[in-house]
């Protein structure tokens, strides 16, 4: 890969790659030190990989790095960690785009994972499994139950004021 192909990279992907990190960890510092650190791993490899093959390597690399601070977090604890319901006030009701959202957020990591790429970044099964290290058939599965949690999170009738 050319150094204007690398630029070209990030201009192409950062924002994709961002987007799906903050939804996934929602924290914007976090994301943005992610995707900095992914574009900093394509550089030290840019000989060895194709321009072709840069964005289903950087959102491989985001998504480890990712999981990886997620267990160093885990199993040191955060202390800087507070639920959202600790400090959410909602004052009136709320719309859709929080009802997904809040429903994102209760679902099992990998789950969550799988439903951002297909739904929000569109890839396909394959691309998937490539990124996340599952076969497509798990993908598919874990998609499926992603979805019905969301569509019956939505229907709760708590929601509806």
């Amino acid at each position: 890969m050319t150094r204007t192909e690398y630029n070209n990279c990030v201009d192409l992907f950062s924002d994709d790659i961002f987007r799906f990190l903050l939804k996934s960890c929602r924290s914007k510092e976090l994301a943005e030190d992610i995707v900095q650190e992914s574009y900093l791993i394509l550089w030290e490899h840019v000989r060895e990989i194709a321009f072709e093959k840069a964005k289903p390597f950087l959102f491989t690399t985001a998504y480890r790095k990712m999981i990886d601070i997620f267990r160093r977090e885990k199993r040191n604890g955060d202390i800087e960690t507070v639920p959202v319901q600790h400090y959410r006030y909602e004052s009136e009701t709320p719309d859709l785009q929080q009802v997904l959202h809040s429903a994102l957020e209760r679902l099992p990591e990998v789950q969550r994972t799988v439903i951002l790429l297909r739904d929000y970044e569109n890839y396909s099964y394959k691309e998937i499994a490539d990124i996340t290290g599952l076969n497509e058939s798990q993908v598919k599965v874990y998609l499926f139950r992603a979805r019905l949690f969301m569509k019956e999170y939505i229907r709760k009738p708590d929601l509806v004021v």
